[in-house]
């Protein structure tokens, strides 16, 4: 391994390497003007099904699931290695050009809203569903949110950037957060142990926000390394992630904006109901 002398300055290479070095640039902002879709329902989505979009989309199919007719909404692709993040009206919603990034209508002032946790709670106010009302529920549900807010950034920038994306392979950073991925992962799992949700008895957006992350992890879904992480030694955190797999909504939520995979496992765009119907998923 050659040792690496960090320059006195920093300063960014052309061509960095890995997958995603034609994009990233150590500026914010728009690098053009693009306008946003808007489609006919009050919460404009504009979003990929990555794991952070897949928090969204399953809570929105979650709050249809039950009947709540306001929470249609149209869903929008943002196609991230395209660089659709950094036009001007995406921009507009999210200075930190990141997905998902949703715009609110159903009020006399539009509301932006960024950052997938904090979508997760104003449509979880907002619907008065899936956050405990009950302020120990309510603080435990949080705890376990702004847990998967805070950890997940070493799951995905730090194990999967280096295991999956680096254009090298290197041994310390993925010793490092193959580490930190696995403390994580038996976290989870003591907790589950004891609990059948991430707050208790009750399904909150605690669990939709852990899930697309470590849900997917241990079923396979997420930068294939379930052998090497060995994460069938997580068996409560597979027992959950077996449970949510079977509601509907979740089936529906991880296809929204999805562009990648078996085309019958992609809806790019979501309008209505009748869009699942072409990959034959249906309400019940």
């Amino acid at each position: 391994m050659t040792n690496y002398t960090p320059p006195k300055v920093w300063t960014m290479e052309e061509g960095n390497g890995g997958e995603f070095a034609s994009i990233n640039r150590p500026t914010a902002g728009a690098r053009e003007k693009k306008e946003l879709p808007r489609g006919e329902h009050n919460f404009q989505l504009y979003s990929m099904a990555t794991p952070n979009g897949v928090k969204v989309t399953t809570m929105f199919e979650e709050l249809i699931e039950l009947g709540i007719e306001d929470a249609q909404y149209d869903a929008w692709l943002i196609h991230i290695a395209k660089g659709d993040q950094f036009g001007s009206d995406f921009v507009g919603i999210n200075p930190n050009s990141k997905i998902p990034a949703l715009m609110d209508y159903t009020g006399d002032k539009p509301i932006r809203i960024f950052e997938s946790g904090s979508i997760l709670v104003h449509l979880a106010e907002k619907f008065g569903k899936f956050l405990p009302k009950d302020p120990a529920n309510r603080a435990e549900t949080l705890n376990w949110l702004f847990w998967q807010m805070g950890s997940a950034p070493y799951l995905g920038g730090g194990f999967g950037h280096f295991y999956s994306y680096a254009p090298e392979k290197f041994k310390y950073p993925i010793d490092r957060f193959t580490m930190e991925t696995k403390r994580q992962l038996d976290v989870l799992d003591r907790h589950l142990e004891d609990n059948q949700f991430l707050a208790g008895e009750e399904y909150t957006i605690a669990d939709m926000a852990v899930f697309p992350w470590y849900g997917a992890l241990v079923k396979g879904k997420l930068y294939d390394a379930g052998e090497f992480l060995s994460v069938q030694e997580y068996k409560s955190v597979t027992r959950w992630a077996d449970e949510l797999l079977k509601r509907p909504a979740v089936l529906r939520g991880r296809l929204v904006n999805r562009v990648w995979g078996d085309e019958d496992q992609q809806l790019p765009e979501r309008h209505s109901n009748a869009d699942f119907e072409k990959l034959n998923i249906f309400f019940r």
